[in-house]
C-alpha cells in the first residue's frame, strides 16, 4: 500500500518535509522534487475538479430538461436566446472542467506530469470563467421570469460580482498577501 501511495503522490511528506505543530504538511522550498510537486498539485487539482464537475453536471442536466417543459413555448424570443446561450455556455463549461481528465489519460506515462498539471490547471481556470458566465446567464433567464423590470439585471450584476469576488478576488488577494512562489 505504501508504494501505491507514493506512486500516486499521497505519501506522508511530513517526515521528509517537516511537519508544523498543527500537524499540517510543511512544503518548504527544495523539500520536494518537481515530480513530487506535480503529483501533489495533480491530487489537489483533482479534489477541486470533483467539486466543480458535480455542480456543473447537475446544472447542465437541468438546463437540458428545460426545453421539454410545457412553459418553454411561452418564453419570449429574448428568453429563448438567453436559454440557448446558457446551454452553449454550460456545454463549454463541462468541456473545460472534464478536459483535465482526458488530458491526464492521454498524457499518462509520457513523463509529462508537470506539463499536464499546468495545462489542466489552465483548463480549470477557463472552466471557472465559463461557469461564471453560465451561472450569470442562468440567473438572468430565471430572474427575468420572476422579477419585475430592471431588477433582474441588477440582481444578476450583484451575483456576478459575488462570484468574481469569491472565485477570483479572494484567492488572488490571498496569493498577493502570501508567498507568490508557493503553489
Amino acid at each position: 500500500m505504501r508504494d501505491h501511495e507514493a506512486a500516486e503522490g499521497h505519501e506522508d511528506h511530513g517526515r521528509s518535509c517537516g511537519a508544523n505543530p498543527t500537524g499540517a504538511r510543511d512544503w518548504g522550498r527544495g523539500a520536494e522534487t518537481p515530480e513530487e510537486r506535480a503529483d501533489r498539485r495533480w491530487g489537489d487539482l483533482l479534489q477541486e475538479l470533483r467539486v466543480a464537475q458535480t455542480g456543473v453536471q447537475i446544472l447542465f442536466g437541468f438546463l437540458l430538461t428545460v426545453v421539454f417543459q410545457q412553459r418553454f413555448t411561452a418564453l419570449s424570443d429574448t428568453d429563448r436566446h438567453i436559454y440557448t446561450v446558457t446551454v452553449i455556455l454550460g456545454a463549454a463549461t463541462v468541456g473545460a472542467l472534464v478536459g483535465p481528465v482526458s488530458l491526464h489519460r492521454v498524457l499518462t506515462g509520457r513523463r509529462l506530469k508537470p506539463e499536464t498539471v499546468l495545462l489542466a490547471s489552465r483548463l480549470t481556470i477557463l472552466g471557472l470563467v465559463l461557469l461564471l458566465c453560465t451561472m450569470t446567464s442562468s440567473l438572468l433567464l430565471v430572474l427575468r421570469l420572476t422579477v419585475q423590470g430592471s431588477w433582474a439585471a441588477g440582481l444578476v450584476g450583484v451575483m456576478a460580482l459575488w462570484f468574481v469576488i469569491c472565485w477570483f478576488g479572494l484567492p488572488l488577494w490571498a496569493r498577493h498577501r502570501g508567498n507568490p512562489a508557493d503553489g
